[in-house]
């Protein structure tokens, strides 16, 4: 199974949006904690949904359970905690929430694309979800836009 993931951060939605378009995507799924700030720019929660219906015509769904809590967030944004501590407390996370039982392989059925708002995958919270997928459901490769 591949999984796409995206981030918005020093992107255009011209850019955005044509790589979505290029790869056929079909349902994009937000694993941000915070999606309605103004730095969310084109991809605000009130505008994201349209914006893929009518670009892509994709759908749109906010998956909570993939996020990381604001305590992790927020200690590694203030520099509190170490990437590596990050990724070992947001997989301890995904562990405790039973994302992998909670979670259907059928929202993956179809082209689907993870969005986050880090540019690169490296040091986003979407990459750890198609890891941890990958170490639990098996055959999972996820492809970084």
């Amino acid at each position: 199974m591949e999984i796409y993931t995206i981030g918005f951060a020093r992107r255009s939605s011209e850019s955005f949006f044509e790589a979505l378009k290029v790869v056929g995507i079909d349902r994009l799924i937000d694993v941000r904690l915070n999606n309605t700030s103004q730095l969310a720019g084109f991809t605000k929660k009130q505008d994201l949904p349209y914006l893929l219906r009518e670009i892509c015509g994709a759908e749109y769904f906010h998956e909570v359970s993939l996020a990381p809590t604001q305590d992790i967030l927020k200690s590694y944004k203030r520099g509190k905690i170490s990437w590596d501590e990050y990724e070992h407390r947001y997989l301890a996370l995904m562990t405790e929430r039973q994302v992998d039982k909670r979670l259907s392989t059928q929202l993956f059925a179809t082209k689907a694309v993870l969005l986050c708002s880090e540019a690169k995958a490296q040091y986003c919270h979407r990459r750890l979800v198609v890891d941890y997928l990958a170490s639990t459901w098996g055959d999972v490769t996820g492809i970084h836009l």
